[in-house]
């Protein structure tokens, strides 16, 4: 299957902006067990490919994907680095003129055991490709996973390494701790995946999410991205984003496609209106645009050795 994906012809700035998707899943059910599919809707429940989506996000400017990690296993995260060298040997495939792909990965290591995260990091095929560190933490049944102290010096590795932590569906279950985790390592830069699940359209719990938002956005080394929220609530995203402009900026947010998840699996419906809404929010800022569909991610998600 591939997402049919025409962009339109105009001469705008910000329509013609290279674009980083953040936050990309690629899985292969004959390399990883991925035991959360079997709760998830029916139609996700296979295997999703690079050529699947590949042509749908050339269509959309996208010149760089960041692959995120869908299983705690390192055999998820050498899929995804296989899979990340083979974007970037392969280019785009649809002609010439258009920019190859990069491609980095977040991916997974044994937070729980600092020693063997260690040794993880010191391993150069385990540290290929490898621009950012991620748990399914909400999955664990330890609410306070992240807060062990045998995780907490695994932070601190992460942060001595330059590689940030992705912390996802964080509402309400984590939001607060992102904010005692941000206390606690200051050096340590801290990813908000899909900011947080907004509860879309449930008033009051939208006033809380915004006041643990805020909470979040005080701490300096906290980003967030734009990402996941067509599948948040009632999918009516536009506070969500308003928020996330007024309380983080443009240079602490980015965009991520969270392909295949989506209203209809396996498509980029969520993605191509999201992509115009940010536009038309930053319309007449290229400088601000041109952060969040790529600025962002370039600082946040770089690879070991990188200058720049």
């Amino acid at each position: 299957m591939r997402d049919s994906v025409v962009p339109a012809v105009t001469d705008d700035v910000g329509a013609r902006m290279a674009v980083t998707d953040a936050h990309l899943h690629l899985w292969d059910l004959q390399r990883s067990s991925y035991a959360w599919l079997a709760g998830a809707p029916e139609a996700l429940r296979r295997t999703g490919e690079w050529s699947m989506v590949r042509d749908g996000l050339a269509a959309l400017g996208v010149t760089r994907v960041i692959l995120v990690q869908a299983d705690d296993a390192p055999e998820d995260t050498a899929h995804l680095q296989r899979t990340a060298r083979a974007i970037e040997a392969e280019g785009t495939g649809i002609s010439a003129a258009t920019p190859r792909f990069t491609a980095d990965v977040v991916g997974w290591l044994p937070l729980e055991d600092p020693d063997a995260a260690a040794d993880a990091l010191a391993d150069p095929a385990v540290a290929d490709h490898l621009v950012g560190v991620r748990h399914l933490v909400h999955d664990e049944p330890d609410r306070g996973f992240l807060e062990r102290p045998a995780v907490g010096r695994s932070l601190e590795l992460l942060a001595a390494a330059g590689l940030p932590l992705d912390v996802p569906d964080a509402f309400p279950r984590h939001m607060e701790q992102v904010v005692r985790l941000a206390a606690a390592h200051p050096e340590l830069t801290l990813v908000l995946d899909h900011l947080g699940k907004p509860p879309l359209g449930d008033g009051e719990q939208m006033a809380f999410w915004r006041a643990a938002l805020e909470r979040i956005a005080a701490a300096p080394r906290t980003v967030a991205k734009l990402s996941g929220l067509a599948t948040s609530g009632n999918g009516a995203y536009a506070p969500a984003v308003a928020s996330a402009l007024e309380l983080f900026g443009p240079s602490r947010l980015m965009v991520g496609s969270d392909w295949p998840i989506a209203p209809s699996a396996f498509t980029l419906d969520g993605f191509c209106p999201l992509l115009a809404h940010v536009r038309e929010q930053l319309a007449g800022d290229d400088e601000a645009l041109r952060e969040v569909l790529q600025g962002t991610a370039e600082r946040v998600y770089t690879r070991a050795g990188a200058t720049g």
